[in-house]
């Protein structure tokens, strides 16, 4: 059994090779049950994501602890164990955070590359978390982004995030949004990881062809866009049963008479496989909570490039 570190998973998933393979292999044969998630306590919870294909398997045990910010430790951390599903050897224990953070992006830059305008130049990122960073170079890696702006709740941390931004994509201009509003006008991409249980992002800002990116909410108490930014949408999630159980940005309006059923479009497979033909001018809308079929094959690539080593 091999134990995989956070730096071998960096250099056998760059983006553009994990992208391609998300493509591939999110159309493969496999299950994956809801995630079961624990909390004991506001802001700490314990996620256990299960999924299984004919040639293997693999358990996501993942911790969310949110005051850790403001501790200096990471607010998600947890271990991946990659098991050969014919038979039922552990293979390989890899560092979750690190996986989580490189599928999660990844699949946002798989829809956006269906569903974002060919010439997307500009980035709005809405968060100031670990996941910030890997959403910015994972889009810059699909669509020609080079002018980033970074909004926060807090100054510091924004400057931080944009630090690390730049340092990732030095060719980019990144900036700091002070004006929320006046961000989301202009960004040809809007891509919100954020804890929020108010919505963030106004449909009344989000101009025509802009793409928005939902990654941070998943629970159904969780909302990062208001009701005519849904509405006006072009809506596509990562998994239909996993966004109409846990996505409050889809939930509420639902549930309120917003939208119907039939808004959802589809999942990330229709984004894998099908070319969209929408009309100039349409908003779209990507919701993903997180599926662990998007963690297993994130591991297969790891374990394809590093299993015999």
């Amino acid at each position: 059994m091999r134990m995989i570190g956070a730096g071998e998973i960096v250099g056998a998933l760059p983006f553009a090779a994990l992208v391609d393979h998300l493509a591939v292999a999110l159309l493969q044969p496999a299950a994956a049950p809801l995630r079961l998630g624990v909390s004991r306590g506001t802001g700490r919870e314990l996620l256990v994501m299960p999924a299984m294909s004919d040639r293997y398997a693999g358990v996501k045990v993942l911790t969310v602890t949110a005051n850790n910010g403001s501790n200096g430790l990471p607010v998600i951390g947890g271990l991946f164990i990659f098991i050969d599903a014919r038979t039922g050897e552990t293979l390989a224990i890899m560092d979750a955070e690190e996986l989580t953070a490189r599928r999660t992006a990844a699949v946002s830059a798989l829809a956006a590359r269906a569903l974002a305008k060919p010439d997307a130049r500009r980035l709005l990122l809405l968060g100031t978390g670990h996941l910030a960073p890997y959403l910015a170079e994972a889009h810059a890696t699909v669509r020609p982004v080079d002018t980033i702006e970074v909004w926060g709740r807090s100054p510091d941390n924004a400057a931080r995030t944009a630090s690390e931004v730049a340092r990732r994509l030095p060719e980019a201009k990144v900036t700091i949004a002070n004006d929320l509003a006046a961000a989301a006008r202009c960004a040809d991409i809007i891509s919100a990881a954020t804890r929020s249980t108010e919505p963030l992002i106004r449909g009344e800002w989000v101009a025509p062809g802009t793409h928005v990116d939902l990654v941070g909410g998943y629970r159904p108490d969780m909302r990062e866009i208001d009701d005519e930014g849904v509405r006006q949408s072009a809506i596509y999630v990562d998994t239909i049963d996993g966004a109409l159980a846990e996505a409050g940005d889809l939930r509420t309006p639902l549930d309120n008479g917003v939208i119907g059923p039939d808004a959802i479009r589809g999942d990330i497979r229709v984004l894998a496989t099908h070319p969209l033909s929408l009309p100039d001018g349409t908003r779209t809308l990507f919701k993903s909570v997180g599926t662990a079929l998007a963690d297993l094959a994130a591991a297969e690539l790891v374990w394809e490039k590093l299993g015999d080593g």
